[in-house]
């Protein structure tokens, strides 16, 4: 069916014409393969990524290759959050060395800070939610083509080629997307084109994509040259003319994903290898992995997730929630003090403000210095080198607006801007000027892939959507198999809380794995109110190795597959 290692007569030939330098688009391998063997793995949002991934794998292609290849099908087959109209944040683990590669959206040359405000400086609803102007620069592609250029051993075409096929043969509408649909369209309220592109998958069976198809044979032929300055851009300027968008060639040809240096921090007897800003993310893990060691004797004899359990982490959590806040933005834009923020110093003097017997006031949790849609997975390859890669399109179906005739949905990463200081975005996270608009700066994010490693080899890859809960579920994912010595599919699917500052006693959990009554009921009359999330959050796809075993799972709360390749 997916032809994926053996590239049809089309692909061979698009190989053959490709205009922008083709022996670099079908690059032979850029790095020496290593010759430790172990077992690969993988942890993936779905089932096609999963089976795209395992063939790569089991054809002698790398973490990256396999991750390229699972992208470009995730912008197919998982719409709601995989993309080319977005972008994200890729950290990988290659020949022993680390590597983070920011393609996350710019905002356009043409943005403002004010433009989500009307004329008596109120948000206005929705303004950076829904429709052509709430969508930032996409990233993906320019960012999936730095890394296949840097660690690739697979020719470009033949990992976009899976992604083509199921655009065109169609792949089988999972029940859950499908009874979801309805919703999306009432959100967007007849605003945009979604329902016409998109509604269709309503009704369940095989979804073709023909429009998206055809981009992805250009991109397979051009490369980012197509998307950024080719037909492609050339329809998605359209779209913007025609809706009134900000999105204009020079930002498009202007658009670079930027390599950067991932945050390495030591934690117990590893080394965390997180995000670094425009991630918020990194920097939460870290900070809530170093309070919790600090604080080892109040979490003593806990059972996890148990009501002063959770009271504890939800003290941390308000204490990275204000920094975040406060000084985080862009690091083209702002200075972000990351040094001190993941200081040793700096951390145990956050950890002895943690109040455990009482919830914090609000002015005790103040900055200490002077689907929800994203889609995460994790693959390890056979040498040891691994990927964890988290993007996005923000909101479930992002903006909602589809480019005609390319048949990709653009993000609304807008809203990840603080539109105005001190306002909540649709996450509840209020922000400061480090994170207002400005032209060509990228909007703060919490994404937060992380690699814990053991020594030169690799313990755990991980990460998660969810807006602001990405970093909360991925700290309680390290912790509940390294501190509380769950399995890998135990740590995935145990029930889940969040804490974000403001409300300052509200603690939100899983809503198909809630919180035992009695835990509930223990924080209840400490002061606090227990509530179901907003959205199920998270969807962790989490690979661990220990003991010489290697074990993969994905998120119950999904329909992610996982599997070890022997």
């Amino acid at each position: 069916m997916i032809k994926l290692l053996c590239l049809s007569l089309a692909a061979l030939l698009l190989q053959a014409c490709a205009t922008p330098n083709p022996s670099s688009i079908t690059n032979q391998p850029s790095i020496d393969a290593p010759s430790a063997v172990q077992k690969a793995a993988y942890a993936m949002p779905d089932k096609y990524a999963a089976k795209v991934v395992r063939a790569v794998l089991n054809d002698g292609g790398n973490a990256v290759d396999a991750s390229i290849a699972a992208a470009f099908v995730l912008a197919v087959t998982f719409p709601e959050a995989g993309n080319i109209g977005g972008g994200g944040f890729m950290l990988a683990h290659m020949e022993g060395e680390n590597h983070f590669l920011d393609y996350r959206e710019r905002a356009p040359l043409t943005a403002s800070r004010d433009m989500y405000l009307d004329a008596k400086g109120q948000v206005i609803d929705k303004a950076s939610l829904v429709g052509i102007r709430a969508a930032g620069v996409p990233g993906t592609v320019a960012g999936l083509w730095q890394a296949h250029q840097k660690f690739a051993t697979k020719p470009w075409a033949s990992l976009i080629q899976p992604a083509i096929e199921y655009a065109e043969t169609g792949f089988a509408v999972h029940p859950k997307k499908a009874n979801a649909i309805d919703g999306v369209i009432k959100w967007f309220d007849g605003k945009v084109n979604f329902a016409t592109h998109f509604g269709g998958m309503a009704n369940g069976g095989v979804f073709k994509q023909p429009e998206l198809a055809a981009t992805l044979k250009r991109i397979a032929l051009n490369g980012p040259q197509d998307f950024y300055q080719g037909q492609t851009a050339q329809l998605l300027l359209a779209q913007s003319r025609r809706d009134g968008g900000l999105l204009h060639a020079d930002d498009l040809s202007s658009y670079a994903a930027v390599w950067r240096e991932p945050l390495v921090s030591n934690w117990r007897d590893y080394k965390v290898v997180t995000a670094p800003p425009p991630s918020s993310g990194g920097f939460a893990v870290i900070q809530l992995l170093k309070m919790k060691q600090l604080l080892d004797d109040k979490f003593a004899g806990l059972a996890p997730n148990s009501a002063q359990y959770i009271h504890l982490i939800a003290e941390m959590e308000k204490r990275v929630f204000a920094d975040r806040a406060e000084y985080f933005g862009d690091p083209d834009f702002v200075n972000v003090p990351i040094k001190e923020l993941i200081s040793d110093a700096y951390i145990a003097r956050r950890a002895q403000e943690v109040n455990a017997v009482t919830i914090s006031d609000i002015n005790d949790a103040q900055p200490g210095l002077d689907s929800p849609s994203t889609t995460h997975f994790s693959i390890v390859d056979k040498w040891g080198n691994a990927v964890a890669n988290t993007y996005t399109i923000n909101w479930s179906y992002g903006s909602g607006t589809v480019v005609e005739g390319a048949g990709f949905i653009l993000n609304n990463e807008m809203d990840d801007f603080s539109t105005k200081p001190g306002v909540a975005n649709v996450y509840g996270v209020v922000g400061g000027t480090a994170n207002e608009i400005q032209p060509a700066k990228r909007m703060l994010s919490s994404m937060s892939p992380t690699i814990l490693l053991d020594g030169d080899n690799i313990r755990m890859v991980l990460g998660s959507p969810g807006g602001s809960t990405i970093f909360t579920s991925v700290f309680q994912g390290i912790v509940n198999v390294i501190d509380n010595g769950m399995s890998a599919a135990d740590s995935v699917g145990a029930s889940r809380f969040h804490h974000q500052l403001l409300p300052p006693d509200l603690i939100t959990t899983s809503i198909s794995i809630p919180l035992a009554g009695a835990t509930k009921a223990a924080l209840e009359q400490r002061g606090y109110r227990v509530e179901p999330h907003g959205w199920e959050f998270g969807d962790l796809q989490l690979i661990e190795s220990r003991f010489d075993e290697t074990n993969a799972a994905s998120d119950p709360r999904g329909i992610g597959v996982s599997g070890v390749i022997e």
